[in-house]
């Protein structure tokens, strides 16, 4: 491993075993929260068929999950959005499992991460989301990766423990942010993935902020080498999408960005490869 001082952690040897060279740049355009809404579906199927993005990542529990599995076919580069929060005010969902630690007072999913935390029961998380991903294999989806919704079991020790295992169990590679360290976690989460083997991303922004035309353009602007992890949001613009939330112009404008083709002329420019996530989880597998 080489440690480059304008990093947290060091890159690894992910794109030499990805068949490139150690200096290569790589990066994965996903799409999170498919299976939000109707609009949330055909914004994110269109930017997966018709534009930049590479792979996308359902959440099971909500509302549209099962539209959205219906629109996937084996081809499409398709994870699971491990899902224990529903964050928006007036739209609400909840697991899929009986498992009471993870509601809320107000029906379904607590709406922040720190109410998550407060009251769930690592074993009725492990069921539950356990039984997100064995659903979207139901659903006939070929799971290629895990990425947790908001985060909310990456950042807590017990609850990584968690997702670590279900990576390890059912062999998929996961999202780690590459912008919180160690210390700020309070436990060596990348290195304990390493360890078991857990294929993931050398960079992942951990920013949420709706609208990612800026941070999308100065991320491949100056992207560094090993594989990034690039995450957007894209929805049509309906009736629907701006009822749900205050972020629908970002969402929207996510759609745009990825339909425009300038993300694969900067990434040809720039000479970046494109890939989705199964690449790695083909390497876990080997």
């Amino acid at each position: 491993m080489s440690v480059r001082s304008d990093s947290f952690f060091p890159v690894s040897d992910l794109v030499e075993r990805l068949g490139l060279g150690g200096e290569a740049r790589v990066a994965i355009v996903s799409c999170d929260d498919l299976g939000l809404a109707h609009g949330s579906n055909i914004g994110i199927m269109r930017a997966l068929r018709e534009g930049d993005a590479t792979c996308a990542s359902i959440m099971v529990p909500a509302p549209w999950a099962r539209h959205a599995g219906s629109l996937c076919s084996p081809p499409d580069d398709i994870g699971v959005h491990l899902t224990l929060n529903a964050e928006h005010a007036m739209y609400r969902w909840g697991p899929l499992t009986h498992a009471p630690s993870l509601l809320s007072g107000d029906g379904g999913f607590p709406a922040a991460i720190d109410d998550l935390w407060e009251h769930a029961d690592p074993a009725e998380v492990r069921r539950e989301l356990r039984a997100q991903i064995t659903r979207a294999h139901a659903w006939g989806i070929d799971v290629t990766h895990l990425a947790p919704h908001l985060s909310a079991i990456t950042l807590r020790a017990e609850f990584f423990d968690v997702y670590l295992e279900l990576a390890v169990e059912f062999r998929l590679p996961i999202r780690l942010p590459s912008t919180v360290t160690s210390g700020e976690a309070g436990f060596p989460f990348r290195q304990l993935a390493a360890d078991e083997g857990v294929v993931f991303p050398d960079h992942f922004d951990h920013d949420w902020r709706p609208g990612s035309r800026q941070r999308v353009m100065e991320t491949l602007e100056s992207l560094e080498p090993g594989v990034t992890e690039i995450h957007l949001q894209p929805a049509i613009d309906s009736a629907e999408i701006r009822a749900l939330s205050t972020s629908a112009d970002g969402w929207i404008d996510d759609l745009n960005l990825l339909l425009s083709g300038e993300i694969r002329a900067i990434a040809e420019k720039q000479g970046i490869h494109l890939i989705g996530y199964r690449p790695l989880r083909d390497l876990m597998r080997a």
